[in-house]
């Protein structure tokens, strides 16, 4: 009989990141990992290093992101569509803080 084991290595939860899956125990989103990797070419133990989470977290969070591509890709879509806007926002502000209002 084939049992079928899980690693609980991605978690969600409504008070971290918006409930965002997350590297467990951690607060970097599997699009933070996915983003380093697709648009900044980091490799995993680059990112690992640079998250200062276990390497291991970060092959989940890949696993999670090829499971759950199209729902994961439109999130990456999103915050660069609002990081775009924002950044027009400041630009428009002349570079100043546009959170104080």
């Amino acid at each position: 009989m084939e049992t079928m084991l899980s690693i609980d290595l991605i978690s969600s939860n409504p008070a971290v990141r918006g409930g965002q899956p997350c590297i467990a125990g951690t607060g970097l989103r599997v699009t933070d990992v996915m983003i380093a990797h697709l648009f900044h070419d980091q490799t995993p133990d680059e990112i690992a290093v640079g998250f200062n989470v276990p390497l291991a977290g970060v092959y989940a969070a890949f696993a999670y992101y090829y499971e759950h591509k199209a729902a994961t890709d439109e999130t990456i879509r999103e915050q660069i569509d609002t990081a775009r806007r924002l950044k027009a926002e400041w630009i428009a502000h002349g570079g100043t803080s546009i959170l104080s209002g």
